[in-house]
């Protein structure tokens, strides 16, 4: 009987040893390649089976190694519409038909990067006229791992109204304004999830080289290990019943009713446990030939804001050294403004997140951040205006990847200075000057002396680049804020209309300082 078991069960793996040669989902019908760089194309076969690839008149070999795996590399395309035939040999044939040669562009993050394009504001317009056969389109499922996966179900497709509709609006406006500028193919990818965290974008054993995060990663361990599917359900029934009756309270008084409360899921596929989205949903596509990254994340991890300011670059390095394609560009979307809006000083946990964003473009090259702050919508974190989100990203690209001149970079601090009972701040990036919106005068500014007492200060713009701030009942100010709140009332433009960065001159210690977990 064990030899018969046994024989049976070299039967049941034969076709895996006998293997077709394959390919991932990501290297698929209608792709784009990536022009002007050596282009990666990998799948599987048996060991030791000779694989050939054929393209735009290249015929590229490579043998299946011991674990099956095999990689070739095309040499650097020109730019084609035309649709062509990819064409991989070993002991079957994969013709992969439609192929476009262009720019390829990941789309990631949480929810705001998810957001559909029919969910966005004027969307029943945006989506009739999204026809684009040379924009293409593919979307990776979301599903969570431990485990690194290597395919997903999925295709690329041609930009149409109906593919168009539920591919990320962010996404969409970004790549169209680059098929459109260039006039060339673009490729973008979408494996953004929402309500995700930062850490669950990186290799755990990333995050095991630093102490600081030993303790986040064996608190989710332990979640998964002791996790009570059934205690769950009973608790998360208790806080339904909790929910009906605040539901028909607010009703009752002519309020807005309160959300229906989510269902317990288990943590193991939480998009929040370190790794899980690197494995399952970013490591299927690791390594296909691309320009760069947009990314809008950052709201699941506010309540760590100074944890963000090491975990954010290290994500980004983490990318760039397992795709093994050198520092692509990497551009991401500031928080924007949301909740109350709040004109008075106040300390603030979104604040201290995008400030965590501003100075990742210090820490790495070729990195750029699109400023959003006065496009939120107080009582939505999603805000529906996804469209000037696409399109000061698109800037971004436009000015630093293919060099056309075109304004892309928000007004930044610089440097302060105190003068006569003021302080003066300079700004970098001004374009053509400083310019305030609506008013005359400049609102969102604070001020402090070292009693660290914020008011709300009086500012005028000074020139071309800077800012003179002040408050009578201040005589020794040492420090000045700029849109330091959740949603803070601003006004402070480049003349071009980027808003300028928020910013503090202090480095006095923030709400979230000491929080890892």
């Amino acid at each position: 009987m064990k030899t018969i078991a046994a024989l049976l069960a070299l039967l049941a793996a034969a076709p895996s040893a006998f293997a077709d040669v394959k390919v991932p989902t990501i290297i698929g019908d209608r792709m784009v390649l990536q022009r002007d760089k050596q282009v990666p194309v990998w799948g599987w076969a048996d060991a030791g089976e000779a694989v050939v690839v054929e393209f735009a008149g290249q015929k590229k070999t490579a043998t299946a190694g011991a674990d099956g795996a095999w990689k070739v590399m095309l040499d650097p395309l020109a730019v084609s519409a035309e649709g062509r035939s990819l064409t991989i040999t070993g002991k079957n044939t994969i013709v992969l038909k439609d192929i476009l040669v262009g720019e390829v562009w990941l789309c990631s993050g949480q929810s705001n990067m998810q957001w559909d394009l029919k969910q966005c504001t004027e969307a029943d317009l945006e989506v009739l006229t999204a026809k684009y056969p040379h924009l293409r389109l593919i979307s990776v499922p979301q599903v969570a791992s431990q485990k690194p996966l290597t395919t997903f179900k999925g295709q690329w497709d041609a930009c149409t109204p109906e593919t168009a509709a539920t591919f990320s609006g962010v996404g969409f406006f970004f790549g169209r304004q680059l098929h459109l500028t260039l006039g060339v193919p673009v490729g973008l990818i979408d494996n953004s999830w929402g309500g995700s965290a930062a850490e669950a974008w990186v290799r755990r054993d990333v995050l095991e080289q630093n102490e600081r995060y030993l303790p986040l990663i064996k608190s989710w361990d332990e979640r998964v290990a002791t996790f009570d599917a059934e205690k769950a359900k009973a608790d998360y029934q208790k806080t339904l019943e909790g929910w009906e009756k605040s539901v028909a309270k607010a009703k009752a008084e002519g309020q807005e009713p309160p959300r229906r409360p989510n269902p317990p899921a288990a943590p193991e596929g939480s998009n929040h446990r370190p790794a899980n989205l690197y494995n399952g949903v970013l490591n299927p596509v690791v390594g296909y030939g691309l320009r760069g990254t947009v990314w809008y994340q950052g709201e699941s991890n506010a309540g760590r804001a100074y944890q963000y300011r090491h975990l954010f670059p290290l994500m980004i390095k983490n990318w760039r050294d397992v795709w093994g394609q050198g520092d692509f560009s990497f551009y991401w979307v500031q928080l924007a403004d949301f909740m109350a809006e709040t004109p008075e000083p106040v300390e603030s946990a979104w604040a201290e997140l995008r400030e965590a964003q501003t100075l990742t473009m210090s820490a790495l090259p070729n990195t750029g951040e699109a400023v959003i702050i006065d496009i939120g919508e107080g009582r939505d974190i999603h805000p529906r205006n996804k469209l000037t989100v696409g399109m000061r990203l698109a800037r971004w690209a436009l000015a630093k990847d293919y060099g056309i001149a075109v304004a892309h970079r928000s007004p930044t601090y610089k440097s302060m200075e105190k003068k006569d009972g003021k302080i003066v701040v300079t700004f970098d990036f001004v374009g053509a000057g400083l310019y305030a919106f609506d008013v005359q005068e400049v609102r969102g500014c604070f001020i402090a002396g070292e009693d660290k007492k914020w008011r709300i200060a009086k500012a005028r713009i000074l020139g071309k680049d800077k800012l003179e701030v002040w408050h009578d009942e201040v005589k020794d100010p040492v420090a000045v804020r700029y849109g330091w709140a959740n949603n803070p009332v601003i006004n402070l433009y480049s003349k071009e209309g980027l808003p300028a960065t928020p910013f503090r001159t202090d480095d006095w210690p923030g709400t979230t300082a000491g929080k890892e977990q």
